[in-house]
């Protein structure tokens, strides 16, 4: 058993050929995109299965596993096999890059981000479920398509190691991931596209706006390692339990507090904010909406998914406004603000640019950065309110 553990978290590139940005070589056509591969069911007859039919299971509860609870959605049809799949494809390597996490303080010279990239990409590039696959660490310029012969119907975005500067301090760190669903007119035809027409259509297919996501999710690695997930029905969270080295429902429709008294800025660069940032935080400092009330605390990990799963938890804010230096933000619209902002309207929460509603923005490429705001509905509306009497 302590073998076979330990073969399934080895961390291994892509093995070559199999993910590809350019057009493989001539083969079998690939079969039309309103067709699953394999022996999975024609799209539209997945989308009937999309609302629970009366008599549907019922859905796993807290301390089943996630393989149970996977399986749960799909006998109820509030998910397709292909989606079961895929989800717990990104579960393996959630769990594979937990453990190379885990490892980072023997290994100084690793580089953590590529080898986590390299996780994402094997895995979804081999489930047999994803057709686009677009990665935000700097390394994947574009998004790629999957070679055909291990080619499914889902676009994956993903950021594979966010909060990677806290590693050296044991401090928490995530991966973030999105999924679409292919749309007809974006999918390569290998055949007949050159290779700028494929290019085009991986982007095409990876950058929509966030509210066409079918399923979003984090993993969070830290004292523990948790898995929480979409399918655009409320959110659940999955506590991996090392004993049997699987992830176990421990978060059930998880919701944001209306409210909180919480703030998660970098105030390192209050002078590089615009000024109505620095108006929303001095006004925090007194109470909020609260004139003179009791401030806000402030807590600021520095990853993403730490301080987005702390204001899930607890209520308030987090944001990563534009500054002098980062003009256009920090984040990523495609791989990290959007699955974020997915997950936080399932919770009841808000997630904003400060410009309007963050699942409304379409990127234009894959590493487009924006500002973003997300947290407890009334924080973030303040927030807006703020900004707007600038």
């Amino acid at each position: 058993m302590a073998a076979a553990a330990s073969s399934s978290f080895a961390v291994r590139a892509p093995a070559p050929g199999r993910v590809v940005a350019s057009p493989a070589p001539r083969r079998a056509s690939r079969a039309p995109p309103s067709v699953s591969r394999g022996a999975s069911k024609p799209r539209a007859a997945r989308a009937s299965a999309g609302a629970s039919s009366p008599g549907a299971p019922a859905p796993a509860g807290m301390g089943s596993t996630l393989t149970n609870w996977l399986l749960k959605e799909e006998q109820a049809g509030r998910m397709d096999g292909d989606m079961a799949i895929l989800l717990s494809s990104i579960s393996v390597a959630s769990k594979k890059i937990a453990a190379m996490v885990q490892r980072e303080y023997y290994r100084p010279d690793a580089n953590l981000p590529a080898e986590a990239n390299a996780i994402f990409r094997d895995v979804l590039g081999t489930c047999g479920r994803t057709g686009i696959i677009a990665s935000g660490d700097a390394s994947d310029a574009s998004p790629i398509a999957v070679e055909e012969s291990f080619a499914g119907d889902y676009v994956v975005v993903f950021d594979p190691l966010d909060g990677v500067s806290n590693l050296d301090a044991a401090v928490t760190s995530g991966s973030i991931f999105g999924v679409f669903e292919a749309e007809e007119s974006c999918v390569p035809d290998f055949d007949a596209d050159d290779e700028g027409v494929v290019a085009d259509k991986c982007v095409a297919s990876a950058c929509r706006p966030g509210s066409n996501l079918k399923a979003a999710g984090y993993c969070m690695y830290s004292s523990s390692t948790i898995l929480m997930l979409t399918l655009g029905d409320g959110v659940y969270g999955f506590t991996m339990d090392p004993s049997v080295g699987e992830f176990v429902m421990s978060h059930e429709r998880v919701t944001v507090p209306e409210r909180g008294r919480i703030y998660s800025f970098n105030e390192g660069n209050y002078e590089g904010w615009d000024e109505g940032v620095r108006r929303y935080v001095d006004a925090l400092k007194k109470g909020g909406p609260d004139e003179n009330g009791k401030p806000y605390s402030a807590r600021y990990i520095g990853s993403l998914v730490g301080d987005f799963h702390r204001t899930m938890l607890y209520g308030g804010i987090c944001g990563q406004p534009a500054t002098t230096q980062h003009p256009d933000g920090r984040l990523r619209l495609l791989t990290e603000c959007a699955p974020m902002a997915f997950i936080a309207e399932q919770c009841g929460g808000k997630a904003s640019t400060g410009r309007g509603r963050a699942l409304d923005e379409t990127p234009e490429e894959t590493h487009q950065r924006s500002p973003f705001y997300v947290g407890s509905a009334k924080e973030v509306e303040y927030l807006e309110a703020v900004l707007g009497a600038e």
